[in-house]
């Protein structure tokens, strides 16, 4: 590892500490803020707070976070220890803990005073001949959050992935002036990895079977005869790198036994799943609320019903209606499993289990049904939640806001003249937009926030545990950045932008939020678009 990459890295650990530092600042106001009377009681721990993250950020020089802590512990000077508040002094501490929280959020290890780039850990490598394109498309793919190097040789690339392994490499077939030289070098470096990595090969010549065969073979995803423009290869390349992470399977186990429900659970999880066991039929109805399992495996014979008629039971639930159900059972008469598995039942085991054959068919069935799934929640062009979906997941959400009293905010956003844009350059050009902002969405928010296409050119956003100052500042970071994203068509080259409408939860219902929040967004329209507006109380 050469200095360079050193002190690169330990300046992202140490950034890592400053914005940590931010947050427990952040932490202990809204303490403050949720306990009023008690505010005294939080002053040394907030001033605590303050002196170190002030420290730290002069330290490793980031300056906005180092200004944000030296005004803080000035406002704190008028604050008496162990009082209350000054009731003129909170706003002005707010003022200064929104900034903080702006500059924290933007969740990057750069310097902060930089454009914020959420990069990937892991980084996608280009080998083409044409270094203008490769130059284009590391532009392009730092602004959807990936790290991208480009190669001229065979040997540096190479060298670079026994460094460090990528997620996808696009290679060029004739990668290094000859024929089939690029697929040369990535059998080459295959051979040194266990797993092998995802390759997308371009060609200007119409490959042979021969030639595809090959690519196919070591690990070709796509072959792309003629080279497709950048737009195209960056939705490919998001494919096969956002979707490495499986979530696990969550899988119910009712089985009286408990001593073979407890083997379930071992082979399970060792597996690598959540697993979740019951031992009495008549806990089955909770079970399902409180896990919401997406397999279900029952015992067939059991004191006081069978597995067939709780079958029965968890098929009139419309939720659970194509959740995979097995059964397991001693039981070796055909005709008995196929009834079985006429009454609801998707799978039949018989015990004495093999763990390679159960976690075999949990695989099968659990791919199958989060691919149907998806078919019925999210939408078909750009992989989100659908309308339906969304409201559903805002409703949950409002839910536990309610029961942890914690803040939630919605978010709906609408592309600016959107029309203008496929009448001038035509609808696939127009469904590239809405993609490459749903993928800028999908890189740039939180695991926890949930992401919709509402209709059309508008998307929702929702915002579990968040004030709207907070998703303001985040929605307007998204804004600004997404602006700056050039949209290829063709030999052309637009820009892009949106509007968007915030609404905090304030006790109304879903749909009432959403009205105040598309309130929102016809005033950001109204008042010249390219903007970010709260909700008017």
């Amino acid at each position: 590892m050469n200095d360079d990459t050193q002190k690169e890295k330990l300046r992202q650990h140490f950034a890592r500490r400053v914005t940590t530092q931010a947050r427990v600042v952040l932490d202990t106001w809204q303490k403050i803020q949720a306990s009023p009377d008690d505010a005294g009681a939080w002053y040394q721990d907030f001033h605590t707070a303050i002196d170190k993250l002030t420290r730290y950020a002069q330290r490793f020089d980031m300056q906005k976070h180092a200004e944000a802590g030296r005004r803080l512990a000035e406002q704190l000077t008028r604050w008496p220890e162990g009082a209350a508040i000054p009731a003129d002094l909170v706003p002005q501490l707010q003022e200064t803990l929104d900034r903080l929280s702006q500059s924290t959020l933007r969740r990057t290890d750069q310097d902060l005073d930089e454009p914020p780039r959420t990069f990937r850990r892991t980084p996608v490598y280009i080998a083409l001949g044409n270094g203008d394109i490769a130059n284009r498309l590391i532009k392009q793919l730092e602004f959807f959050g990936f790290r991208a190097s480009a190669f001229d040789d065979a040997a540096s690339l190479l060298e670079a992935c026994a460094m460090h392994k990528p997620e996808t490499i696009l290679m060029d077939v004739s990668f290094g002036g000859a024929p089939c030289q690029g697929l040369d070098t990535i059998e080459q470096l295959q051979e040194r990895h266990e797993t092998p990595i995802p390759v997308i090969f371009m060609s200007d010549e119409d490959g042979s079977i021969e030639t595809r065969l090959r690519a196919s073979r070591c690990g070709g995803e796509e072959y792309f005869y003629p080279a497709v423009d950048p737009g195209q290869l960056i939705e490919k390349i998001e494919a096969y790198t956002h979707g490495n992470t499986v979530e696990p399977y969550r899988v119910l186990v009712l089985d009286d036994s408990r001593a073979q429900a407890k083997f379930m659970e071992t082979v399970l999880k060792k597996a690598g799943m959540k697993a979740h066991i019951i031992t009495d039929p008549m806990q089955i109805i909770h079970a399902l609320e409180q896990f919401s399992p997406e397999i279900i495996i029952l015992d067939m014979y059991m004191p006081g019903c069978t597995g067939m008629e709780i079958a029965r039971v968890i098929r009139q639930q419309d939720r659970f209606h194509s959740v995979p159900i097995i059964y397991l059972s001693a039981e070796d008469d055909v005709g008995k499993q196929l009834h079985a598995m006429s009454l609801g039942g998707d799978d039949f085991l018989t015990k004495p289990i093999d763990p390679k054959h159960l976690v075999a068919t949990i695989h099968n069935r659990g791919r199958r049904a989060r691919s149907l799934l998806a078919l019925m929640i999210r939408d078909s062009l750009t992989g989100l939640f659908n309308h339906t979906h969304t409201l559903h997941l805002l409703e949950q959400e409002i839910v536990k806001a309610r029961q942890k009293e914690q803040p939630l905010c919605f978010a709906m956003l609408d592309i600016d003249y959107f029309k203008k844009v496929n009448d001038s350059f035509g609808h696939p050009i127009g469904d590239r937009v809405l993609r490459s902002l749903s993928m800028f969405l999908k890189q740039r928010l939180r695991k926890t926030d949930h992401i919709g296409r509402y209709g059309g050119e508008e998307f929702a956003v929702i915002f579990p545990g968040t004030r709207e100052s907070d998703a303001r500042a985040v929605l307007n970071e998204i804004r600004e950045r997404f602006s700056e994203l050039g949209q290829p068509a063709g030999d052309r080259e637009f820009h892009v932008t949106f509007s968007c409408g915030i609404a905090s939860w304030t006790g109304d219902s879903a749909q009432e939020l959403c009205e105040r929040a598309d309130r929102a967004l016809y005033r950001a329209k109204a008042d010249g678009r390219n903007c970010v507006l709260p909700a008017q109380d």
